[in-house]
């Protein structure tokens, strides 16, 4: 999803020539021209995920904006702009909570990498976030991502289920984040902060499923040379997760039957039963009811296990969701990649929310991980998806670095309103006839102009110089009036 940057200054002209370079370099911009503008648009919910705050403003000042800001709890990374440089200024409005500063005027470069270091601090402090909730067995049922009524559901009966220490079963296809909804379970029960444990019970040896589930006394059996606890007893007074429940082997679903009935468990080998605290979330893919019918599963373990049911939603069945998976799995591998993708273009999360996805959660994480590793640009582009779009990379795409952000126009414009008033032959003209600054308008008008004279009506070469598109270039030329030679506008 794009980014939107807020751009806090009272100068409509500074306003336009930062958002000309953050256009340019993908990301969607929002104005206020004061700090009384910029904490209503934060306070309407309208989107900024970063903010360039001017510091010498009318009304509140940027120092006094910020304050605000912090005060009412917004916690988006602020960039703060001064045109003087005091180590002063800077301190305190480090201090106030700022993330980083530069000096007006600042390079396209220098903006760009301000705002793509704040959002990479963000991503780090995010992934930082949710790997010591989940380590710490806190993880939360608002740390579930997506809002779609089918996983608001899963989420509120989650939260009812976590209050009692009932057995929850967990069913849904498989990569649908069942783990996940277990993991919500155990943190928002109080038992959060106590062992989770995780066994995928279809991924044990048949012979060795007992032991590793209860345990075994050392020499109980050729190969067991040490006293082994078990996954039973690793878990006491916290949380069980039983992973594909219905791969376990009768024998066992005995064994598992009593440990649930008495909270006893007999580890092999030993000579007395053991006590043990815990609660136990299930989870399968199966039809557990077709596997009781077939005789593969105990009714009565089934109905021990079956007493909260709680059913995991396929991907396709909330689309709406993909987006925010999207842009989370994108803040995850930009950490663990060491990448600065921005986001998914408009183009890429149509794609992606169209398509099926019969791996469900899991499929989209691997195949957003491969194209995070892949990409060059700042925003994922459908070709980056080419086993989904049947599309190749371009070849400027693969072959070459990105270029960085078009400065000509800004650095042009600078230069310009820096000039002294001796600079009256310059091809444009930014004092008039009194002395006075013409307004942005006209410069800009005469500024292509003379672009267009320069480069002979070559249009493709008069967009590059200028830092835009060449679609933004048309625009402007008619809108301005400007008359161009369309046999030489190559």
């Amino acid at each position: 999803m794009t980014k939107t940057v807020l751009v806090v200054d009272d100068d409509p002209t500074q306003r336009r020539l930062i958002q000309a370079v953050l256009e340019r370099d993908g990301f969607a911009v929002a104005h206020a021209e004061g700090g009384d503008a910029a904490i209503a648009h934060l306070t309407s919910g309208a989107p900024a995920d970063v903010i360039l705050l001017d510091l010498v403003m009318p009304g509140l000042t940027g120092q006094e904006t910020l304050k605000e800001m912090r005060a009412r709890g917004f916690t988006q990374p602020v960039i703060v702009l001064t045109a003087s440089g005091g180590v002063d200024t800077v301190v305190k409005a480090m201090q106030a909570g700022a993330a980083d500063f530069f000096i007006k005027p600042a390079s396209p470069e220098r903006i760009t990498v301000s705002i793509r270091n704040v959002l990479s601090i963000g991503d780090l402090k995010g992934e930082v976030e949710r790997l010591t909730k989940r380590a710490g067995g806190k993880t939360t049922f608002a740390d579930l991502i997506g809002a779609s009524p089918v996983m608001t559901m899963v989420k509120r009966m989650g939260e009812r289920a976590a209050k009692s220490a009932i057995p929850v079963l967990i069913t849904g296809e498989s990569g649908v984040g069942k783990e996940l909804i277990a993991r919500a379970v155990h943190g928002s029960s109080d038992r959060a902060g106590k062992p989770f444990v995780a066994v995928n019970c279809g991924a044990i040896p048949e012979n060795l499923v007992e032991s590793i589930l209860f345990g075994h006394e050392k020499g109980s059996f050729t190969g067991a040379s040490d006293k082994h606890l078990g996954k039973f007893k690793e878990a006491d007074g916290g949380t069980l997760f039983l992973d594909e429940v219905g791969e376990l082997p009768l024998d066992v679903q005995v064994k598992l039957l009593r440990a649930l009935q008495e909270g006893e468990i007999d580890p092999i080998g030993s000579k007395r039963s053991l006590k043990v605290d815990v609660r136990i979330v299930s989870a399968t893919n199966r039809d557990l009811q077709q596997a009781v019918s077939a005789g593969h599963f105990r009714e009565d373990l089934y109905y021990r296990l079956n007493v909260f049911p709680l059913e995991a939603p396929s991907l396709r069945e909330r689309r709406e969701d993909i987006p925010a998976l999207v842009e989370a799995f994108i803040r995850r591998f930009n950490v663990e990649e060491g990448k600065r993708v921005i986001g998914a273009s408009p183009e890429t999360l149509q794609l992606l929310t169209a398509f099926d996805w019969p791996g469900n959660v899991r499929q989209l994480e691997n195949t957003v991980y491969r194209a995070i590793v892949l990409a060059d640009a700042p925003y994922l582009q459908p070709y980056d998806f080419p086993a989904i779009s049947g599309l190749a990379a371009p070849v400027e795409a693969v072959s070459t670095p990105p270029a960085p952000p078009p400065a000509a126009l800004l650095q042009a414009a600078h230069a310009a309103m820096a000039a002294p008033t001796g600079a009256a032959e310059a091809p444009v003209r930014i004092l008039d006839d009194r002395g006075h600054l013409r307004t942005l308008e006209d410069i800009e008008r005469d500024l292509i102009q003379h672009a267009i004279d320069v480069y002979a009506g070559h249009m493709s070469e008069v967009a590059r110089r200028l830092g835009i598109g060449r679609s933004t270039l048309y625009r402007k030329v008619r809108e301005q009036g400007i008359e161009v030679d369309m046999k030489e506008a190559g």
